[in-house]
């Protein structure tokens, strides 16, 4: 058998108790939960789960929106030796059902607001045994005894991240116990001022970025109280900051569109020092409007991606150089290449590549893709930057057609596919383009059958029925065909010089 590695979650979690023991850390909806208080029922609900049949390497899917329980339960499958299978709430339970299916999952422990859901994606996913739902019988199941940590090792995986969604080219991120522990111990040392013990979690922890801020807490040094929203609301983020005086809160760029929409100069803010933003680029308008608005308060970009673990740079407090998203974590080297695979010069633009502990272990069940992304240990991104003589990195553009609204990616393929089930829809294309809010929004071009007559709108419905609430498009264009390159391809580029010429970026 083997032995509970170093840099094992589960293992993490019980010397952060060991220790800054016990205290409150963690603010949900009026209620404080120490610190042993949810150590403990995360043992015990191990236990509970061993017992239900849950063995070293099974998957775990997590379908809730967040609460106290789900850090309980991410300690729970870790010390369990099983694997946490995060997913966003806003999925369909068709798309829940592909994530189930692919995985393999066991076990889906949700809360009773989304119980019907995962009910729903079982029908497709015959793989899952049973299904908890938060109270009465996760309750239950920490009635067991609790138990010691189920030998793991750091290369073992700890998690399944599944990337924009769960049909076509979405892809499971196989991450390590030695890749979270990693992101949390980088990405603590590349954030950490002293006397900084009071943040604000407003992202999804189901998200690769909230396992990140998950995983950081893990490794502070001294107490730090976390108060913990169910999901972000602009006007609850500021009320939440004002009361508790809230130094430090981890956003996506979507987020602080929305806050500048509030009237924040009447909040006491004065205690927020720092706002971390990552999971997609920040627009620089909103970044001067919100520090100006916000004075005292130094806004930090980073970068990373799931295959990363969520992380792989970041501007050091004190240090920010506005435009980039900072330096390479310790531990984690960057290059730039261009399309023949060599290392471009200083300033130029190249594809971003990174060789770290980091890097993912591979995409489940695709082992050639896997081949093709990380080459002599170094990660493909996909993402195109540049470093400056400093050592800063800044984000160009992307070369895949990856959208990222809101800080979710969003796959056009698996768009395409939703429009393709109607009945009258041909053909389809989805593109991104920039928005001021959300980063990127959707839109989609749509050939129609011969003859039939469909209103937008009602294309809109169709799509929003089949996809996620950050996935489906806002936008849909009708076009009696769609361009095609030489190849017989669709031809994106020719749909985005069509947008521009009708004074729509894309």
């Amino acid at each position: 058998m083997s032995q509970v590695g170093a840099r094992n979650l589960a293992r993490l979690a019980e010397v952060a108790l060991e220790r800054l023991g016990d205290y409150p850390s963690l603010h949900f909806e009026g209620t404080w939960h120490n610190s042993a208080v949810m150590w403990g029922r995360g043992a015990r609900l191990a236990g509970g789960l061993i017992d239900h049949g849950i063995e070293p390497g099974d998957r775990v899917v997590v379908f809730m929106e967040n609460q106290p329980d789900v850090p309980v339960i991410y300690h729970a499958v870790a010390r369990a030796g099983a694997v946490i299978v995060p997913a966003i709430f806003l999925l369909t339970s068709d798309e829940l059902a592909r994530v189930i299916s692919d995985s393999g999952a066991k076990a889906a422990i949700t809360s009773p607001a989304f119980r019907q859901t995962v009910a729903d994606a079982c029908k497709e996913a015959p793989s899952l045994q049973f299904i908890i739902s938060v109270g009465e019988e996760l309750e239950a199941l920490e009635s067991f005894d609790s138990v010691p940590i189920v030998p793991r090792g750091d290369d073992d995986l700890a998690a399944l991240v599944y990337t924009g969604g769960t049909t076509g080219r979405s892809k499971g991120v196989m991450l390590t116990h030695a890749n979270l522990w990693e992101a949390g111990r980088a990405g603590h040392r590349s954030s950490y001022v002293s006397g900084l013990k009071r943040s604000l979690v407003s992202l999804p922890l189901s998200h690769s970025y909230g396992l990140l801020v998950y995983s950081v807490s893990m490794h502070a040094d001294e107490q730090v109280e976390s108060v913990l929203m169910r999901w972000f609301d602009a006007t609850s983020w500021l009320q939440l900051a004002q009361l508790h005086k809230t130094q430090i809160a981890a956003v996506v760029p979507s987020m602080i569109e929305l806050l500048l929409e509030q009237p924040l100069e009447e909040y006491d803010l004065s205690d927020l020092r720092y706002v971390v933003s990552g999971a997609a680029p920040l627009r620089m308008g909103a970044l001067e409007a919100f520090s100006r608005r916000v004075p005292g308060v130094e806004v930090r970009e980073g970068y990373g991606l799931t295959e990363s673990a969520a992380v792989c740079s970041a501007n050091p407090p004190g240090a920010v150089k506005r435009g980039s998203v900072g330096l390479p974590l310790e531990g984690t080297e960057i290059r730039l290449v261009d399309d023949s695979g060599n290392e471009v010069s200083s300033s130029e633009p190249g594809e971003i590549l990174i060789r770290s502990d980091l890097v993912m272990a591979g995409y489940w069940n695709d082992p050639e893709l896997t081949k093709r992304t990380i080459e002599d240990g170094w990660l493909h991104t996909g993402d195109i930057g540049r470093l400056d003589s400093d050592g800063y990195l800044s984000i160009v553009d992307r070369k895949k057609d990856l959208i990222i609204r809101g800080g979710f990616n969003v796959f056009p393929h698996d768009v395409e596919q939703a429009l393709l089930e109607h009945d009258s829809v041909e053909a389809a294309c989805v593109l991104g383009r920039p928005d001021e809010l959300h980063g990127e929004e959707v839109l989609a071009f749509v050939v129609i059958s011969k003859g039939a007559e469909v209103p937008t709108e009602e294309l809109l419905s169709f799509a929003k029925q089949r996809l996620g609430g950050y996935k489906y498009p806002r936008e849909i264009h009708v076009l009696p065909s769609l361009p095609l390159t030489l190849v017989g391809k669709v031809d994106r580029k020719a749909l985005r010089a069509l947008l521009t010429k009708e004074g729509v970026t894309a």
